[in-house]
């Protein structure tokens, strides 16, 4: 057996995700030959095709893979860079590894055997960075590594078959509809293309982009190893991931943890504690249980966090996201662990109680819960910092009611402080939010309902940015889901107010029978050049949120390209925000009607829609904005 691997770029940066991402033991196994070599992206993906056999599972990957991907990279690559360097500095950057991908070479071609989660998200990245670029010399860089011309067959790096329209409406900046017969493989990619804007940086303009794309292409590296049969490749794949099998995080901390309890009745206790739970965790999802335990630690121990300069060291916050059992074990005395009855009470008190309300939360997370629906709305926004936050200020002395109005006090504060930034194109991201949100944790930390509650009021009071700030919020490629959402809860909010029943969660749910933005004007500045010297000028005004609607994907097929007084008609049968444009929404509609009264919102019907028209519907739609997601919410629950 021939093995030519260069260890050197093996480290610790990669957090596997669910694939093989470690060398081991390729000494142990027999077979004629493997090659493996070091490899950057640039290197791997430029002119090359690689296929999936047909019997290899779909692309997995959902928005926490995707979401810790892309914050680990732009952190490392953070690490490094300075504003005034020049390009050539980047190859003195640091580098990234993301792991070992496992290829069979036979027939002519190259088949992925174990990898192919990180090589379509990486291309997923890719595809994005062309699109958004503006620098077309770069552009062709990256688009040389996406699809490519090799002994005359165009095709992108991965090659299958039937991801391939999906892929080619990405690759063009197109949206793409994935019905609900497409593979799970095609949903997957749509979706998570979507996301990729969501998780980078605020402060990752143009400028930067370049900088990160170079840095990507050069100096994030695999380790590419290639057998030359199916038997080796297989072999080699089974063995990376049967063996070897060191202790876990989760394991360590099981371990150190009931060491330390000396009383052998208690430690068999403990055991049964934490097989328990463990397994109630297990049931949650894939990685909960160590999900669990950072969210805990971080929640209710964690002092220090990474100063947002170069060359700062990981403190509490980083350290037990990637070590947390080490970080307790180093941090006995500040968790006042010192007798074994405090270790028995660790695992039999304090872990109970606060796995128990981390489940809930999720299961909170997940689906609709009356009493703690803003948490569901802030999961629906990709946004993870949301938990530790919601545990930060809840104690064991704590009833469960008051347990509850904790939660969703803290929920809806960072639903409001999200709704905020969106509105006024501010980043919500991991590597934006995260600095801000810990300082609120601590401070938060062990609070009663009413503490909890005025603290949050006064920082929601003292921020400078509110629905006011932003008279001009608009729709562009890189808030679209978060545009639709806004629009989501700005229709419920009007139907549930009015007596209707919350079509929330259709409203937002994927597939054939999506909902999707519709906008009043259909893309033809030729109709408007009464009030519009340039498509420029009408494109901008086009897409303000007073011109758009959420409506079925279907509507938008059949009349979207129709001008207004012909789609009218068709408006008073879909959602009451719909609805409102027409004249006879006002008839007949206690509900509603009353529903304005009490707000006083100026809703009216448009027999036309002029650029006035648009302009007072900006306006209602920003009144409605801060009734959604006003502090009084917060107000109230202090005041029951």
């Amino acid at each position: 057996m021939a093995c030519q691997v260069d260890e050197k770029l093996i480290g610790p940066d990669f957090k596997n995700s669910g694939e093989t991402n470690s060398l081991i033991f390729l000494e142990d196994i027999t077979m004629k030959e493997i090659k493996g070599k070091e490899k950057n992206i640039r290197m791997l993906l430029l002119n090359a095709r690689y296929s999936i056999d047909y019997y290899q599972r779909e692309y997995k990957w959902q928005t926490k893979h995707l979401q810790e991907l892309i914050e680990d990279l732009t952190k490392k690559f953070l690490e490094s860079y300075e504003e005034e360097d020049d390009r050539s500095a980047i190859q003195h950057y640091e580098n990234y590894f993301l792991g070992s991908i496992i290829l069979c070479e036979k027939d002519g071609s190259k088949y992925i055997i174990d990898g192919q989660q990180r090589l379509t998200t990486i291309t997923l990245i890719l595809i994005y960075l062309k699109n958004i670029l503006k620098n077309e010399k770069q552009r062709v860089k990256i688009s040389s590594l996406i699809y490519s011309d090799v002994y005359g067959k165009e095709s992108f790096n991965i090659d299958v078959e039937e991801r391939n329209p999906c892929m080619s409406a990405l690759f063009d900046n197109a949206d793409y509809d994935a019905v609900n017969d497409a593979s799970e493989s095609i949903h997957n990619i749509r979706s998570r293309y979507n996301e990729i804007a969501t998780f980078f940086p605020e402060e990752f303009n143009e400028h930067v982009m370049i900088f990160f794309s170079d840095w990507l292409l050069e100096n994030v590296y695999f380790v590419e190893i290639t057998a030359y049969t199916d038997d080796d490749a297989y072999t080699l794949f089974e063995t990376m991931n049967d063996r070897g099998l060191s202790l876990n995080p989760l394991d360590m901390l099981k371990g150190f943890l009931l060491a330390s309890i000396k009383n052998s009745d208690n430690r068999n206790k403990a055991v049964d504690v934490w097989k328990n739970w463990s397994e109630k965790l297990r049931n949650l999802g894939k990685d909960e249980d160590s999900e669990a335990y950072k969210t805990w630690f971080r929640s209710q121990y964690a002092q220090t966090i990474r100063e947002r300069k170069k060359g700062a060291t990981a403190k509490d916050f980083e350290k037990i996201g990637t070590e947390f059992h080490r970080w307790l074990r180093d941090n006995t005395a500040l968790i006042k662990l010192s007798k074994s009855e405090d270790f028995f009470n660790f695992i039999d008190r304090d872990m109970q109680f606060y796995l128990r309300h981390f489940i809930n939360i999720k299961k909170a997370a997940q689906s609709l819960t009356k009493g703690l629906e803003p948490i569901f709305y802030n999961a629906k926004m990709a946004f993870t910092l949301q938990y530790p936050l919601l545990l930060a200020p809840i104690c064991k002395t704590d009833s469960e009611e008051d347990i509850r109005r904790k939660l969703y006090i803290v929920s809806s504060y960072v639903d409001i402080i999200l709704a905020r930034r969106i509105w006024n194109f501010n980043s919500i991201t991991y590597s934006t939010m995260q600095y801000y949100m810990f300082n609120v944790m601590k401070e938060i930390r062990n609070k009663t309902v009413g503490e909890l509650a005025e603290i949050l009021i006064n920082k929601l009071i003292s921020e400078q940015i509110n629905f006011e700030s932003n008279d001009r919020l608009y729709l562009h490629k890189q808030n679209r889901y978060f545009i639709r959402h806004l629009l989501a809860r700005i229709t419920d909010f009007i139907e549930t107010s009015s007596g209707l029943p919350s079509q929330f969660t259709d409203y937002i749910a994927e597939g054939k029978n999506r909902y999707e933005i519709e906008h009043i004007w259909a893309d033809h500045p030729e109709r408007h050049t009464d009030e519009f010297s340039s498509a420029a000028d009408f494109a901008e005004y086009r897409n303000r949120i007073g011109g758009l609607l959420l409506l079925p994907k279907s509507f938008n097929s059949s009349y979207g390209d129709l001008p207004f007084a012909k789609k009218l008609p068709y408006y008073f049968g879909q959602n009451l925000l719909a609805k409102s444009l027409h004249k006879d929404c006002y008839e007949h509609n206690p509900g509603f009607m009353q529903f304005k009264e009490n707000v006083s919102l100026l809703f009216k019907p448009h027999a036309e829609f002029k650029k006035k028209d648009l302009d007072d519907r900006q306006l209602l739609f920003r009144k409605i904005a801060e009734l959604v997601w006003s502090p009084e919410r917060i107000t109230r629950e202090m005041n029951v």
